[in-house]
């Protein structure tokens, strides 16, 4: 290896840990699945059982269990907290950039390389991301890499690409399910429709394959059939085909759903990608063939999430992959010149660097006149009314995140005008680094004091106490994660009808939202409320 790629190896590594690792804990983790996962972590702690995964200490078969795994040692490193559930996804932000790099070096050089490093970091939501406590990163990692060995068996027919192509689709398997062997299967499956039905795998190739991901991704599944848990992999397969046929609750949307977020939250890499959808001539065979899988796995990715009934924003991020390489592909060519700048490209990035910049300078604004807001009944909704009522801290300076965005995003367009392209595209995606960075230390902890910060402070005054607490009419598993809930020796507390009506041997808590009271007086009459903060209301159950 050369000395140059050592050298841009370290660099990138100390510059990603730099990025993603400080502040990790200087937010509340975020319900629902930061918290779900980050619980199911601290059970198998508690439990000291490694291979179950549980919530609430009950079988949770959503999920299969090596993120949990990463999160579980996590804390038994740092702590149960929130810098230990999200580390895991700040060292695959590290791999990830590594991994971009090194094969963009290999495809193009190392110019390209570092751009691609640049187009994924400096946009918003691939960036966030790795600050994050969800299990995507991780999975749309392996997945990548997956499909990435297998262009290269593509390529040169290696037996031993394609072992290492079948292992990381495996461990996508084991990470969040079989969506990695789906989404693998139909990239292949429209590629091979491309090329006519031509083959590209013998059979001898398909089964060591599929006996290769088998073997990997079932081998929990496996486990749990061995050990009697039979039952659990039959729910797993149930859950995993309603979420693809049904919308799971408060997660629904319209079909362009993804298109909007991927536009929107994957700027400025959004807009420069789309110069990438035109042919090159200067391209070599092997950067044709790799640039048709990236747009084969974008496309599939877009329109079978867009397909699926629930709508989550993290559904389409493994997008970014390749829509990070269709940004760093037309940065190459803007900045050697074999694409020129058009006008259109920059009236789009300074509207929706506009849009963006405004959104987050306008939060301290809207904290400060709320009141006004609020007596003049623009806002329909009375959770969100209350949520605004909570008292916020503001330093003074998070309004200039997005001046300096849109300002930094106007000048570096004017330098391209002048004829200055490269420093231009450089300047903008540096601009929208600082903003993704300032943002997330500056402002999202502060979003989060308005969305649940009540709630999480009467979780944690409740840790260490010898009592039930619940939630009603709302899921959650914030009260599980910050009161630091203990299995209980009395299996009624699973029974939400006996911890209301029923004869309890400790005393009970209960949060609910303001929308529920009518529903508590109806049906809970037991309860007696202690307080209410923010659009939470918090109630007591005691002995009798």
């Amino acid at each position: 290896m050369k000395a140059s790629v050592i050298k841009y190896n370290i660099v990138i590594a100390i510059g990603a840990l730099l990025l993603f690792v400080p502040f990790l804990g200087a937010v509340h983790l975020f319900d629902w699945d930061e918290i779900n996962f980050a619980e199911c972590a601290r059970e198998m702690l508690v439990t000291q059982d490694y291979f179950s995964v549980k919530i609430n200490y009950q079988a949770f078969w959503e999920k299969p269990p090596i993120f949990i795994w990463m999160q579980a040692l996590s804390m038994s490193v740092f702590g149960i907290n929130e810098f230990a559930a999200r580390l895991p996804n700040a060292l695959c932000g590290i791999v990830t950039l590594l991994v971009l790099f090194n094969i963009g070096r290999r495809l193009v050089d190392e110019r390209f390389g570092l751009l691609w490093v640049l187009a994924y970091a400096g946009s918003f939501l691939p960036h966030f991301y790795f600050k994050s406590g969800i299990m995507d990163p991780w999975f749309n990692l392996f997945i990548f890499c997956g499909i990435y060995y297998f262009i290269l068996f593509t390529n040169n027919k290696s037996t031993r690409l394609l072992f290492f192509s079948a292992l990381f689709i495996g461990l996508g398997i084991l990470t969040k399910g079989p969506v990695a062997g789906l989404v693998f299967g139909l990239c292949v499956g429209v590629f091979w429709a491309l090329k006519r039905f031509q083959s590209i795998m013998s059979i001898k190739h398909i089964i060591m394959y599929g006996l290769a991901v088998a073997m990997v991704g079932g081998l929990w599944f496996l486990m749990l059939f061995l050990t009697g848990h039979a039952d659990i992999i039959k729910e797993f397969f149930v859950y995993q085909i309603r979420l693809l046929n049904t919308q799971d609750a408060g997660h629904g949307g319209p079909f362009f759903y993804h298109w909007i977020v991927l536009l929107i939250g994957c700027f400025p890499l959004s807009i420069v990608a789309l110069r990438s959808f035109r042919r090159s001539s200067y391209d070599t065979p092997y950067q044709k063939h790799f640039k048709l899988w990236m747009l084969i796995l974008f496309w599939v990715v877009l329109i079978l999430f867009s397909l699926v009934k629930t709508k989550i924003v993290h559904y389409s991020s493994l997008c970014y992959f390749p829509l990070s390489f269709l940004g760093a592909y037309a940065m190459y060519k803007l900045a050697s010149g074999e694409y020129k700048w058009k006008k259109s490209t920059s009236i789009l990035l300074l509207v929706f660097a506009s849009l963006i910049g405004i959104a987050i300078s306008a939060l301290p604004i809207i904290d400060k006149y709320k009141q006004k807001i609020i007596d003049a009944d623009l806002i329909k909704d009375k959770f969100a009314v209350e949520n605004l009522k909570a008292s916020v801290e503001w330093s003074g300076v998070e309004w200039l995140i997005g001046i300096i965005l849109i300002i930094g995003v106007g000048a570096m367009l004017i330098l391209i005008k002048r004829g200055n392209v490269k420093v231009g595209i450089i300047g903008i995606f540096m601009f929208s680094l600082f903003a993704v960075n300032m943002a997330s230390v500056l402002v999202v902890p502060r979003i989060e004091k308005f969305s649940q910060g009540a709630a999480i402070e009467f979780y944690e005054y409740l840790q260490g106490k010898d009592c039930y607490i619940e939630t009603i009419n709302f899921k959650s598993y914030a009260h599980l994660f910050y009161s630091h809930k203990q299995p209980q020796a009395n299996q009624n507390s699973f029974n939400s009808d006996w911890l209301h009506h029923g004869a309890i041997d400790k005393p009970a808590y209960f949060v609910s939202k303001i929308t529920a009271l009518e529903d508590v007086a109806k049906y809970y009459p037991e309860l007696k409320e202690i307080y209410r903060k923010n659009g939470f209301v918090f109630w007591m159950r005691i002995v009798n």
